[in-house]
Order: structure tokens, then C-alpha cells, then sequence
């Protein structure tokens, strides 16, 4: 490996030292992208075991959250006194993060354990993008985007796979363990790779900005989390929660824009490219994250695959995911253009979200394959692309300010949407459940009033009901599968309640795409530039 590496004045790393510090980028966006994947195909066994489905989508919120904070505190620190220091601390956090949570005996203690693995997450989700920006200029970033997305690609191939068979064949548990010799080895091509850099000025933290932050975010999760579910949208709860939460961010921006380092700033969002692709960003998050996030709950609960088996659905999805990543890439390496790519890409995922309403109680493993390789194809495309022209529009000296927060609202989407779609997915299927028991169960009706999907996914958990309704004698079992297809029947409707609203994303994020500036991609004079972060580029 690379000798340690001396210490410099600025972040780049050039020589054939970059091709090791690439590497240990592809490891680190491994391990961190199949961590999530993982713990989704293994959530419905956890819920089982652990119990607590009203903190289902905690166990993602808390994650997300802890990592949307920090990722623009990294990103700050990190053009003043280097990648390695809060590399470093990423990795070392994210390891005892998931050594915490393979430990949790209930769902509360998951969820803390993931907000503390997400402290660690933040660092790891701006690290590895900022550093191939140390790496590669935009535009040989381009030819090069085709194997970071296959390496994310294959990590989401093994990742469910790999989750549903450890679900399977040993315990959800070493879904979180099977992350420590990954974060290992990412800590050592760390120490050895990435330069230390001497800091050419003091900097301040926000600390204060990122405290207001939190305590604005905090109750408008909980609303949303609560809404609709624990309590009705327009109660004084939910208002309190909403309206409160809101004050505080506006007394947040208000502190930014008078802070001298501000933990956002302010003048980024001046710039067109990056405002627009900030709220492409948040469409294209939200209009996947239903599918990533219950697609496993749809085949399990209504085609009846097992956690393993309904970890290949999602291969398909990032096949198209590398394939239009590398198109892209290369369209845009050969070109400097990605204006009409990025069109393009966006009518593809509006093809692919209308793939998704189709699909209902009868659809086959075959016909999900497919409808998310078109999913994946566009927004394989667009994605990276996002990051890349938003790059380009700033001048290196600032990449990992510009790059965290661009990170940080984007993360937003994914953080508020966690919630949104896991009430509307509880309150839809429970509404439906209720019209939907045959007569010979409604007696049972105040019983099953609490049901929730995900508890009679598991193989365990149907053999116990199964179980339950066998002492009924003959009618037992024919009882047991009127329950089942009425089940399936809810959870089907609720999931599509949830693909019609990415839909609706998916559309106003192909009108994004005309919005959006085009700056032909920079080569090595990326590197020589000396803009301020006030020049709209």
C-alpha cells in the first residue's frame, strides 16, 4: 500500500497515490450503501422479534437524521483542515454505531443505536464524494462514474441478498456485525492514502447553528411521524409541533446569515445550478425512497417471497441503476454537456414510477424485475449527475462545503419522507383491513384493529397465527387464509397509495430538469481556479 501521506496545504492528492485513496472510497461507499439495503430486507424479522412497528420508521429516521446533521459539519471542517481527521472519526463511529445496534434488545434501543451509527453515516456519506473530487476534475469524473455506481450497484445486489440470507439462516443480528471488518480495512486505506492537511486559517464552529438546527427538525419529524396515526393531522399536537419546529428554523436562518462560518451557507444558494439541483435532488430521493424502503414489504407480504428472496427484487433496480450511471458518465466525459442527459433521465423515471402504479395483488416477481430496471435506468442516470454539475459550478477550495450541503438537503427529503410514507402506508393498509375481513372474522375485528404488515411477514410469525386459528377445528385453516388475503389485498392498496404520491415527484422532477443552468465541465484547470463561494460561476 501507499506510504503514509506527507502534509500539504490543500486536500488534492495526485501521483499513484490517488489510485489507492480511490480505492479505499469504493470500499468505504460499499459497506456504507450496503448497510442500508441490508437492515431493509431484515426489518420486518426485527419488528417481529423485537416488537414496536409504531418505531418502524425510527429505526431509518433516526439513522438519516443523525447523518443529515453532521454531514455539513464535516463538510465545513474538512476544506480547512482536511478529509482524513473526519474520515477517520466517520468510520471508527459508524463501526461502534453497528456493534451497538446488533446488541439492541428492543426497538427503542435500535433506534438509538442507529442515531448513533448515523453520527459516524454522516461522515461517510460526504467523505468519500468529497475525496474523489480531490481525485478527479469534473470531467474525468465523469469516465469514472460508471465504477463508484457499479460499486454501489453491486453493493445493493449483495446487500439484500446477503441481509435475507444471514435474516434466514442465522439472526438479523450479524446484519449490523458483518459492517466491522469493512470499516476496518476502510481505516487503515484511510491512514495510509489520504494526505494530512495543515489548516491555512482558524475556523469557527457553528456550534450553536447546528443546536437550533436540530431543535427546529425535531418536532416537525415527530409530526409527521405522528400524523394521521397517533394523532389526527389537524390536532394541537401536530400544530404545536409543526408551527413550533418552523419558528425555530426561521430564527436558524436567521442566525446563519449573521454567523462568520456558518454551518449552511447562505450565499450557496444563490447560485441557480445549485438551487435547482438541490430540489432535484430531494424529488428524485423521495420519488425512490418508497421503493427502497417497502418494495421488500410489497413482495414479501404480497407475493410471498421470503426476506432472501425479496432481497433480488432490488438487483434489477440497480442494474439499470449502473447501466444508465455509465452511459451518463461517458455522454457526459466525451460531450462536457449533460443538460439534455438530464432531461432524458428524468422522463425515464416518470416511465418507471408509472411501471409501479400498476402493479397490484396479482403482479409477479417478473413483472417488479422489471418495472424497476426502468426505475433504475433513470435514476441512475440522474443522480450522479446532480452531484457532478454542482461540483463543477464552485471552485475547488470550497468542494467540501458546496458538497455537504448540497448532501445535507437533499438528505432532508429522504429524512421527512421516512415518516410521511410510513403513515401513510400504516394508515391506509389499517383503513382497507377493516373492509376487507370476510364476515367468519369479524369477530375477531377488535383483535386485528392493530394489525400492522410487517408483523406477519415472517415465516415465524404466520406459522404462530396459523397456529392460533388451528384450535378452530376444520374451518380453522380456511379462517387463516381469508386473513391472509385480506391482508395482502390492504397492504397492496397501501403501497400503491404510496407509489401514486412518487409519482407525483417523479413528474415535478422531470419539469425540474428544464430549470436546470448548464456550465461545461471543467478539466484540470478545476484545480488552478480561485473564485470565491459568492461567484455564481
Amino acid at each position: 500500500m501507499a506510504q503514509a501521506a506527507a502534509v500539504q496545504t490543500t486536500n488534492q492528492i495526485i501521483g499513484q497515490r490517488k489510485w489507492w485513496a480511490f480505492g479505499t472510497v469504493l470500499l468505504t461507499m460499499f459497506f456504507s450503501s450496503m448497510d442500508q439495503t441490508v437492515v431493509s430486507t431484515a426489518m420486518p424479522t426485527i419488528i417481529g422479534d423485537l416488537h414496536g412497528f409504531s418505531l418502524y420508521a425510527w429505526v431509518f429516521t433516526a439513522y438519516m437524521m443523525a447523518s443529515s446533521i453532521t454531514v455539513p459539519i464535516y463538510g465545513k471542517l474538512s476544506d480547512v483542515f482536511g478529509r482524513k481527521p473526519f474520515y477517520l472519526f466517520g468510520l471508527i463511529m459508524f463501526g461502534i454505531g453497528s456493534a451497538v445496534s446488533g446488541q439492541a434488545h428492543s426497538m427503542m434501543e435500535l433506534v438509538w443505536a442507529r442515531a448513533f451509527q448515523g453520527i459516524g453515516a454522516g461522515a461517510m456519506m460526504s467523505m468519500p464524494r468529497a475525496t474523489v473530487g480531490d481525485i478527479f476534475s469534473p470531467k474525468e469524473r465523469a469516465k469514472w462514474m460508471g465504477v463508484m455506481m457499479a460499486v454501489f450497484g453491486i453493493s445493493s445486489i449483495v446487500g439484500p441478498a446477503l441481509g435475507g440470507w444471514i435474516t434466514d439462516s442465522f439472526s438479523w443480528r450479524w446484519v449490523f456485525y458483518i459492517n466491522l471488518p469493512f470499516a476496518l480495512l476502510a481505516i487503515v486505506g484511510v491512514i495510509f492514502t489520504l494526505p494530512t492537511v495543515r489548516a491555512e486559517h482558524r475556523v469557527k464552529v457553528d456550534w450553536l447553528g447546528s443546536v437550533i438546527l436540530i431543535v427546529g427538525l425535531v418536532p416537525i419529524l415527530l409530526g409527521f411521524t405522528w400524523a394521521g396515526t397517533k394523532y389526527a393531522w389537524g390536532s394541537p399536537v401536530e400544530l404545536t409541533l409543526f408551527i413550533g419546529g418552523l419558528v425555530v428554523l426561521m430564527a436558524f436562518i436567521l442566525w446563519e446569515r449573521k454567523a462568520p462560518d456558518p454551518v449552511l451557507t447562505p450565499s450557496l444558494f444563490k447560485n441557480r445550478i445549485f438551487s435547482t439541483s438541490l430540489v432535484l435532488g430531494v424529488l428524485v430521493g423521495m420519488t425512490m425512497f418508497g421503493s427502497l424502503m417497502f418494495l421488500p414489504v410489497f413482495v414479501q407480504g404480497v407475493i410471498g417471497l421470503n426476506a432472501q428472496e425479496s432481497g433480488w427484487v432490488m438487483t434489477p433496480m440497480m442494474i439499470g441503476f449502473i447501466v444508465g450511471s455509465i452511459v451518463s458518465g461517458q455522454v457526459m466525459s466525451r460531450t462536457g454537456r449533460y443538460k439534455y442527459l438530464a432531461w432524458i433521465s428524468g422522463a425515464v423515471i416518470v416511465v418507471g414510477s408509472l411501471l409501479l402504479n400498476q402493479m397490484n395483488v396479482h403482479t409477479t416477481w417478473g413483472t417488479v424485475m422489471l418495472d424497476m430496471v426502468v426505475l433504475g435506468l433513470g435514476i441512475g442516470s440522474l443522480m450522479p449527475l446532480m452531484n457532478m454539475v454542482v461540483q463543477n459550478a464552485f471552485p475547488y477550495k470550497i468542494m467540501g462545503t458546496v458538497n455537504s450541503t448540497q448532501q445535507f438537503v437533499s438528505s432532508l427529503g429522504g429524512v421527512i419522507a421516512s415518516p410521511i410514507f410510513g403513515s401513510i402506508l400504516a394508515k391506509n393498509f389499517s383503513s382497507k383491513l377493516g373492509k376487507t375481513l370476510p364476515p367468519s372474522l369479524k369477530q375477531f375485528e377488535s383483535k386485528l384493529k392493530g394489525i400492522n404488515p410487517q408483523s406477519l411477514l415472517t415465516k415465524q410469525a404466520q406459522q404462530k397465527i396459523s397456529g392460533e386459528f388451528s384450535k378452530y377445528g376444520a374451518t380453522g385453516h380456511q379462517m387463516y387464509t381469508q386473513l391472509m388475503d385480506a391482508v395482502k389485498v390492504s397492504l397492496t392498496f397501501g403501497v400503491q397509495h404510496l407509489f401514486q404520491l412518487g409519482l407525483v415527484f417523479a413528474i415535478l422532477c422531470f419539469v425540474g430538469t428544464f430549470f436546470l443552468p448548464e456550465i461545461k465541465l471543467k478539466g484540470k484547470e478545476y484545480y488552478q481556479e480561485n473564485k470565491t463561494a459568492e461567484d455564481p460561476a
